[in-house]
């Protein structure tokens, strides 16, 4: 048995990790779940919407994902496609679709900007709709998906509307690592909040990112955020510190993405997006606490508890097993994915752990960031 102040103080600590896993749960059932509006048998006039998609190497997905997005049923959409200097057939692709979709050259990329700001500050530019709507060229849309928003962003008198893309996974580490990923993503930006105009939880999905276009130029659009990697989340921020209502809500009906193809690539995405050209040493360290108190230490608890012949530490530590690996079940299920991979959880944490090891590495050392054969300095 161990001493009874050591008992309390890992009861307590077990206490706080079960809180903080409810918390995600939580925040789970309070997404608002968007559905793709019936199709309508009169056509009202409706504001236009300019859809800007940034390209660069996209030769695999720019097919389905124009096909998509030409086949919406909104009435009045434009659709441009900012190319950023790619080596693969993309330029070839979207010339195929022409004149439905435009083709725009992106100019230089100039110093100080990523490159998908870039390509998203020439397609607006280049475009007049009351609606911008900016989307990712992997990002495959339901017929509805562009009317549907637009009417949810109008009724709710949102300056900012996005939409979070059912995640198609196919291999191992997809199916791995890509629930807990959506679970970082929700507890760490207190996602359903966003939603709640005393809050100040501000995020957006760049992947289906809808914003009124008075708003987004009055704001400084995409050259406000022009060296940040998380410029959705950078542009709701800018958004919530005006006062302009944002809405976020779960859509996997309306839009849907495979984000990685293999494990390098998830790997490179991850890191790019934990990094950021904003890094700092002590949120990493931070990030790296957490990931191991939360989610590794914890699972610690059933086996101490029996070495120590400590009833109420084995009792705790098994509730901890359940509660955990019940909850990564679920949300593996949720997504899509089959269950027995929410069991792997401890992998996908480790595979973070790496990736924020990287990360570190990497910053300490004032390496740049590389992301689709870009490199971007570290602005810390």
């Amino acid at each position: 048995m161990l001493p009874l102040g050591v008992d309390v103080l890992l009861l307590a600590a077990a206490v706080a990790v079960l809180l903080y896993q409810g918390l995600a749960i939580l925040f789970a059932y309070q997404m608002p779940l968007l559905h793709p509006l019936p199709p309508s048998s009169t056509i009202p006039t409706r504001r236009k919407v300019s859809v800007v998609i940034a390209a660069r190497n996209e030769e695999l997905d720019l097919p389905s994902t124009l096909q998509a997005i030409l086949a919406q049923d909104y009435p009045n959409l434009e659709v441009v496609v900012v190319d950023g200097g790619s080596t693969d057939r993309t330029r070839e692709i979207a010339k195929t679709f022409a004149p439905r979709v435009r083709l725009l050259e992106e100019p230089p990329l100039p110093e100080g900007w990523v490159g998908k700001n870039w390509a998203c500050s020439v397609g607006a530019r280049a475009t007049d709709g009351e609606w911008v709507l900016f989307l990712d060229a992997d990002v495959g849309t339901h017929p509805a998906a562009v009317r549907t928003v637009v009417d949810w962003a109008e009724r709710e008198d949102a300056s900012l509307a996005s939409i979070g893309a059912k995640v198609e996974m196919v291999g191992f580490w997809e199916r791995t690592v890509l629930p807990f990923f959506v679970q970082m993503v929700l507890t760490y930006f207190r996602s359903p909040r966003v939603n709640r105009r005393d809050s100040r939880a501000a995020l957006a999905n760049g992947q289906f990112l809808l914003v009124r276009r008075d708003d987004y130029v009055q704001l400084g659009g995409h050259e406000a955020v022009r060296g940040l990697v998380l410029e959705d989340v950078a542009l709701a921020r800018r958004f919530r510190a005006a006062g302009r209502t944002l809405r976020l809500a779960w859509a996997p009906e309306l839009a849907r993405t495979r984000m990685y193809r293999t494990r390098a690539e998830m790997r490179e995405g991850l890191l790019k997006n934990i990094h950021g050209t904003d890094y700092s040493t002590a949120r990493q360290l931070g990030f790296m606490v957490g990931l191991v108190g939360l989610f590794l230490l914890p699972l610690g608890l059933l086996p101490l508890g029996v070495a120590t012949q400590d009833p109420y530490l084995a009792g705790m530590g098994a509730f901890l097993y359940l509660a955990l690996f019940g909850k990564h079940v679920g949300f593996t299920r949720s997504l899509g994915a089959p269950w027995i991979y929410g069991l792997l959880f401890p992998v996908a944490v480790g595979f973070y752990l790496a990736v924020v090891a990287t990360s570190i590495r990497r910053g300490v050392r004032h390496r740049p960031i590389v992301w689709k054969g870009r490199s971007y300095r570290w602005q810390g």
